[in-house]
């Protein structure tokens, strides 16, 4: 069996065990037939799992099976890997140091194992990323810790449904910083990024990306703001010399108000809430937040720990459902390009 259709071992941190992870995670894997299509792999408590199962009404039996290492996956089962202390405890809807520590060693694990092979692909569940930096984690977020782990200079975000997907120039930052750390380098080498992950994990021949702009109207001919001109404008010029179908910059306002996204098959954002917000509010229940640049595939559901809803069996699974699928799908993609790239250099 071949890496484009093998079943695959998927790697599933806890996330924020008082948020909403488990039960999205549980109701995701709890039609049993899932099990013939990949392997899965939880890192987290197996008296966590437990506690979420029962707060959920009308689950079919699961099999689990407690392990210490994914190398030691039943293929039949719901594995869950116990890497946290015995003594672990709950509370639903807090934020505490002990959840936060507790989604750092999940992580820390799930990495472990991935860089050993066991895995072929990470899903990770929702964190509180200030109690994880108040607990020393020293990163913003899952993106910024994978680049430093796996030694990778830059990855970009990718959020990712059936109608778009959108890529930031700038990510976890204060909104007053974007002005400062936009430069044309940065767009074209996330213009870059995003044209190779479009090629090499979604299959995309010739990708076309539209590059929004920073300011309203984009700028209104420098009345607003120059960044269009003096930036962007001059970054989509030397990404299209370089063979890159980057167009732009476009206003984000009648951009996604005339849904021009269609058009295209990314749009580059130039910051956070510029590109998640208009997601979201099209592709929430079933978006997917990848990381493209990591030489293994990651993704996300597109939503946080809701706290407000742990515990109470409300939780909407759809989007880490489909964060499961999506890795299996590009993983899958991305075997199938590098076989074609390896057969082309032989002949």
């Amino acid at each position: 069996m071949n890496s484009t259709d093998k079943k695959l071992i998927v790697g599933i941190t806890q996330g924020d065990g008082n948020g909403i992870g488990y039960e999205v995670i549980i109701k995701s894997l709890a039609d049993a037939r899932i099990l013939e299509s990949f392997t899965p792999v939880i890192y987290g408590s197996s008296k966590i799992f437990g506690f979420y199962r029962k707060h959920i009404h009308d689950l079919e039996q699961m099999d689990t099976n407690v392990i210490s290492s994914a190398k030691d996956a039943h293929d039949k089962r719901i594995n869950i890997v116990n890497c946290l202390p015995d003594n672990v405890f709950v509370e639903p809807g807090q934020s505490t140091p002990e959840s936060a520590k507790s989604a750092i060693r999940s992580l820390e694990c799930a990495v472990s194992d991935l860089k050993n092979g066991f895995t072929d692909v990470l899903v990770t569940a929702p964190i509180n990323k200030r109690a994880m930096a108040n607990e020393g984690f020293g990163y913003t977020g899952h993106t910024e810790y994978l680049e430093k782990e796996f030694g990778v200079e830059e990855a970009a975000m990718i959020m990712i449904s059936d109608q778009l997907k959108i890529g930031v120039v700038t990510g976890h930052i204060p909104l007053k910083e974007v002005p400062l750390q936009l430069t044309k380098e940065k767009i074209i080498s996330k213009l870059k990024l995003m044209q190779e992950s479009l090629k090499r994990d979604f299959g995309v021949i010739s990708p076309k990306i539209a590059v929004l702009g920073l300011n309203p109207h984009c700028g209104d001919g420098g009345l607003l703001g120059d960044e269009e001109q003096s930036i962007i404008l001059p970054a989509v010029q030397e990404a299209q010399s370089m063979g890159i179908m980057a167009f732009g910059p476009y206003s984000p306002d009648g951009f996604f108000g005339l849904c021009n996204y269609g058009r295209f098959d990314a749009t580059l954002a130039m910051y956070h809430d510029q590109g998640l917000a208009p997601f979201k509010a099209l592709a929430f229940e079933r978006g997917v937040n990848y990381t493209a640049g990591l030489p293994f595939v990651r993704t996300s559901p597109d939503h946080g720990t809701a706290y407000e809803k742990a515990g109470r069996d409300e939780a909407d699974p759809r989007s880490m459902m489909s964060a499961i699928y999506c890795a299996i799908d590009i993983y899958r993609h991305r075997a199938a390009y590098d076989a074609m790239m390896k057969s082309r250099m032989s002949e």
